[in-house]
């Protein structure tokens, strides 16, 4: 490992000479830009991420005079996902210069790529709201390159993160969206009434018992066979414990459907929100009477 550093520092010293001796201009960067790119090589195999990481964005620095975007904007690829290891501030700063090189050469599909990249980073450190800002980016691209599949992923990871932050009625569009669109194609339409649910129960984080009866009308008439699933039948018990302020008969309705399919970790915590605020409801009634 050390020989590997040795080597990629000599070719690093190497490369910042050729950049400050006399020669023609385009030369001098790309013979520059060469050494630098066997001194990050060293490094990655040295596992010296950050030393890796600072060589490739001099490598980017090299494209750029170059007026070589599409590899400038590779280069900051490769320093990020060298910083990913070690450094997830820079590692999200050089995805940044990534998706700006490739947003002016119009390399949408590979912009929405690191877009979604650098959600996931934040994702990963909890930030849900800069996670939403970062997916939506990638959502908007992929759509406008017709890659709804990738866009539908992103707009789920929204909608997850938009209910953890009690933004329920963006979750409550977004799977509609999704149910809609999904109901057109033969593949996707399977996953509707999983979509509808999720929808549903961010309604019923919401509280409002007449919002709930309308939106469990309106994924009826979005898909005539909801009601016949389990699914349905578990919205419209839970949707009646909370009219009836009971919160045994709605921990039954959860426990039902949970024996026969098990909910996610997500679908749980939501759920235990509107159980908490039941039981708050109920403990109300009991010091009124």
């Amino acid at each position: 490992m050390s020989d590997q550093i040795a080597k990629g520092e000599d070719f690093e010293r190497k490369a910042e000479k050729k950049l400050n001796s006399w020669g023609i201009f385009g030369s001098k960067h790309e013979d520059a830009a060469e050494l630098f790119e066997k001194a990050g090589n060293c490094f990655k195999l040295a596992k010296s991420w950050d030393q890796a990481g600072a060589v490739y964005i001099k490598l980017a620095n090299c494209h750029l005079k170059l007026d070589s975007k599409h590899e400038a904007a590779n280069a900051y690829a490769d320093a990020a996902h060298c910083y990913k290891k070690t450094n997830i501030k820079e590692s999200i700063n050089c995805l940044e210069q990534a998706v700006n090189q490739f947003l002016e050469i119009g390399r949408l599909n590979m912009s929405a790529r690191y877009y979604k990249e650098i959600a996931e980073l934040y994702e990963a450190e909890q930030n849900f709201e800069q996670a939403i800002v970062y997916f939506e980016k990638a959502a908007d691209l992929f759509q406008s390159e017709d890659v709804t599949t990738s866009a539908n992923q992103c707009k789920q990871k929204i909608a997850q993160f938009a209910a953890q932050l009690e933004q329920y009625q963006k979750s409550i569009d977004i799977y509609e969206e999704i149910a809609r669109q999904s109901l057109s194609n033969h593949l996707l339409k399977y996953g509707v009434k999983g979509h509808l649910l999720n929808a549903g129960i961010c309604q019923l984080c919401k509280g409002d018992e007449v919002a709930i009866s309308n939106a469990l009308d309106r994924f009826q008439e979005l898909d005539p066979t909801f009601s016949g699933t389990r699914e349905y039948k578990l919205l419209a018990d839970l949707a009646a414990a909370i009219d009836d302020e009971d919160v045994a008969k709605f921990t039954d309705a959860v426990k039902e459907y949970d024996s026969m399919t098990q909910l996610d970790a997500w679908k749980t915590s939501l759920l235990l929100r509107v159980k908490e605020s039941l039981k708050a409801k109920e403990l109300e009634e009991d010091d009124l009477t």
